[in-house]
């Protein structure tokens, strides 16, 4: 990990502190490795961000992070429990431990919201109609869209969807949330409430945030703390608080990604 300390060994923080541990990764595609040897460790309740430049492998570690690709080398491990090579029954009990807000928000265009938001509930829960139906305008109301069950995508605005997107990663409410740029297509009034929203999601319910972004507004406002990517060290170069790495940090690249002037939110990084 390029000379930073290895998080998931010699600790001294036990085991049950952490509710993600990434040890050792090696991801990549069609043969070609983009990311090696990544190991860090994302403790429960933490607003987690991941971030780096553009083609540093943020959104491609979070597919390998989620089951979406299998890492090559590595193991992830959600709660203590090995995640990566997991049976099928166990891969699939995982898997309710985690929702994700994916970019496009991936709202289905054909079903309102509330077809939306009770998808997860419908694939992995046994719960009654009337019960999922309660279930999905509580998660709906939670994200501020009480009244627009009935809606489909293509009826509200961007941010909303966003919203909606969370409320549907919220359902069978999960110890873990992953973001993949959030900001992306939004203006900055509209990027400052959903990242309001996360934290107050994170501070109500105690849930695990995990966000793929390049936006320091939002990774200078509200991480606890981030790991840095980087395209030509193919991994982590840097870790800890955004503030203190922004001021302190040896490597230069980290200073000027921190520092660097700031952006509107909704370019497109991977």
């Amino acid at each position: 990990m390029n000379g930073l300390p290895n998080p998931c060994s010699g600790r001294s923080a036990p085991a049950a502190t952490f509710a993600i541990e990434v040890d050792g990764l090696e991801c990549g595609y069609d043969g070609r490795v983009l990311l090696e040897n990544v190991s860090f460790a994302v403790k429960r309740g933490e607003l987690f961000f991941v971030v780096g430049g553009s083609g540093c492998g943020k959104s491609t570690l979070l597919r390998h992070m989620i089951g979406l690709l299998r890492p090559t080398k590595g193991t992830v491990r959600y709660m203590g429990r090995d995640f990566t090579h997991a049976d099928p029954a166990e891969r699939r009990a995982l898997l309710r431990t985690f929702g994700v807000l994916y970019q496009s928000a991936a709202l289905w265009s054909s079903m309102t919201l509330r077809e939306n938001v009770a998808l997860p509930l419908e694939e992995y829960t046994d719960l009654s109609r009337r019960e999922r139906e309660d279930i999905v305008a509580l998660k709906l109301a939670q994200v501020g869209l009480n009244g627009y069950e009935n809606h489909f995508p293509a009826e509200i605005s961007g941010g909303m969807k966003k919203r909606a997107g969370l409320a549907r990663a919220l359902a069978l409410d999960p110890a873990i949330v992953f973001f993949d740029e959030p900001s992306a297509g939004l203006d900055p009034v509209t990027s400052r409430k959903l990242d309001e929203l996360i934290m107050q999601i994170r501070d109500t319910l105690g849930t695990t945030m995990v966000i793929v972004s390049h936006e320091l507004a939002s990774i200078l406002s509200i991480a606890d703390r981030v790991v840095m990517l980087d395209r030509e060290a193919r991994g982590v170069i840097a870790e800890g608080s955004p503030q203190a790495l922004r001021d302190t940090s040896p490597d230069q690249r980290v200073r000027e990604f921190l520092n660097r002037p700031e952006t509107l939110p909704g370019s497109k990084e991977s």
